[in-house]
């Protein structure tokens, strides 16, 4: 079956990155609550997150629709850093980022009428020392209040702050092409035809 895919995120970066990877898509959004456990261990937090949204779906799709949902947090010193909700916030967000690793984690899922699959990805992010002078920047300038940790690794203070990265750069975007493309193979769903 030929699907098509529907996005489900207002995220410009993942946006992005879908109509950059070549594929055609619909935006469909639905408000979903971002809650998720206590009890949940971190590396699994963003993968039911994503799952949670697609069950905003149910009884919605058709037959030739395939729904793509994602969500993607940050992980330091075994917690979850969300996205800031002021400038304070996201100043003392990257101070603690700052000269550590951490690391970013998105989970994806991917829902039709008859299945439904999903996975997680992570990827280490190594910060060098940042300066206040330089954080304060940053957060002025850029304003990443809707950027889980506070930051975007394709802004300035990626280019400046960040020292290496282990996995992959597009999951800190807040999308992991390669594994989005592999699950979509599975489907049947390829951009190469």
């Amino acid at each position: 079956m030929a699907y098509k895919l529907i996005l489900a995120s207002s995220s410009p970066r993942r946006q992005q990155l879908m109509q950059e990877a070549g594929f055609e898509f619909e935006v469909r959004l639905r408000e979903v609550p971002e809650v998720y456990p206590d009890t949940l261990p971190v590396e699994q937090v963003p993968e039911y997150l994503a799952r949670l949204k697609a069950s905003a779906f149910n009884g919605d799709l058709q037959e030739d629709e395939l729904l793509i949902t994602a969500d993607t947090i940050v992980s330091i010193h075994g917690k979850v850093v969300g996205k800031p909700h002021d400038r304070q916030q996201a100043v003392a967000m990257l101070r603690e980022l700052s000269g550590n690793k951490h690391t970013v984690i998105s989970g994806l899922c991917l829902t039709t009428v008859r299945e439904q699959k999903s996975c997680s990805v992570c990827t280490d992010v190594f910060f060098r020392e940042l300066t206040e002078k330089e954080i304060v920047y940053y957060v002025d300038r850029y304003k990443p209040f809707d950027k889980a940790g506070a930051y975007g690794i394709q802004e300035w203070i990626g280019y400046v702050g960040i020292e290496r990265i282990d996995g992959s750069f597009y999951n800190v975007m807040g999308l992991p092409v390669q594994t989005l493309c592999r699950q979509l193979k599975e489907f049947g769903v390829e951009v190469c035809k």
